[in-house]
């Protein structure tokens, strides 16, 4: 019988060594580029038959592979075994320069290049390099291409009609995915997955600086900016001073008493897209916040914060005069008058 540790067949390119030949006949795709696998749908070619299966599973939409936690679907078992770490917090990919973890391989790539200062992702356009691919998806945005589908209720243009249709939505109020869990809808399939993270605590966006982990790109994308003291955005008011164009944007509305946010449902409006979401739950009872002592449910996310509190006795507030500590800022504010009474 044959050896178990026995490895005959040895690459000529870089020397890994396989035990098999079906396993070395792969490996060698990786040098020779070659793809025998074809897609007879869309003509994409893959290196391997398991890649093919699960490219084929965009074209069917089936999704074999469910998670036992939250029981979201995923059509290959990869993004499940990633999907699953966002429940036990597993992180097994670790950085050999400074010790950070992640629970996703790529994630921890791209992490390095913030060491080695790698920009490997290039625009065709211009020649300028990034160290992300997101990065440069994002830069792409600048060669702005020809928009000719223009939006015949109010003016906007597009460069595709795809584009439009997804901006229609604005005027006809049209929600056309709707969550599994609650009763919301959302016009973007975007918002709708941004949604369900309420529902599975997933949060798939991690800091490739310090691995805390986000639920939303764009929360993501701003934690950033705190790494960097640089806020090159300036109040001209109150000299207010922001490290991200948008935090600037909201500050200035406390100046101007602007709303562009109004609710649909009544007159309110709100200076920020965020107060408008946490109202929109008063009309539709949506509560995606539990605790998972009592299993109390909350509309917004900072009363479950306080709520837990009175599990954990914990009281963050804490009086500069005398010491005394609460466990919100509403009941230390009410305090501190009692010492300007006192005056």
């Amino acid at each position: 019988m044959q050896n178990q540790t026995e490895k005959p067949y040895s690459c000529e390119v870089c020397s890994a060594a396989f035990s098999r030949k079906d396993g070395y006949k792969r490996h060698m795709r990786i040098h020779s580029g070659e793809k025998p696998y074809s897609c007879e749908l869309c003509g994409s070619a893959f290196k391997n038959n398991s890649n093919l299966k699960n490219h084929i599973r965009t074209h069917t939409g089936e999704k074999p592979y469910s998670c036992d936690v939250c029981e979201l679907k995923f059509s290959n078992s990869s993004n499940l075994i990633r999907h699953k770490r966002s429940h036990t917090g597993e992180k097994p990919y670790s950085c050999i320069i400074c010790g950070s973890e992640f629970s996703q391989n790529s994630v921890l790539k791209r992490h390095l290049r913030t060491h080695t200062r790698e920009k490997r992702y290039i625009c065709e356009t211009c020649g300028g390099a990034f160290i992300a691919s997101s990065n440069l998806k994002i830069h792409m945005r600048t060669h702005i291409a020809k928009k000719d589908h223009p939006c015949l209720e109010c003016g906007s243009v597009f460069s595709d009609s795809f584009g439009l249709k997804r901006h229609m939505r604005v005027h006809t109020g049209e929600r056309p995915f709707q969550c599994d869990v609650c009763p919301m809808a959302f016009s973007e399939n975007s918002d709708l997955k941004r949604h369900v993270r309420t529902h599975t605590g997933d949060k798939p966006y991690s800091c490739e600086i310090c691995s805390s982990t986000f639920s939303r790109k764009s929360t993501l994308q701003k934690h950033v900016q705190t790494h960097s003291e640089e806020k090159q955005y300036s109040c001209e008011i109150c000299d207010a001073r922001f490290s991200v164009s948008s935090n600037l944007r909201r500050h200035m509305r406390t100046h101007t008493g602007e709303k562009p946010f109004p609710c649909n449902a009544c007159d309110a409006a709100f200076a920020s897209s965020d107060h408008l979401k946490r109202h929109l739950r008063t009309h539709s009872g949506e509560k995606p916040y539990s605790c998972l002592v009592c299993e109390s449910s909350f509309s917004d996310a900072s009363h479950l914060t306080k709520h837990v509190r009175t599990h954990t006795g914990e009281k963050p507030y804490s009086c500069q005069v005398c010491g005394a500590a609460f466990s919100d800022c509403n009941g230390l504010k009410k305090h501190i008058q009692t010492h300007t009474e006192l005056e």
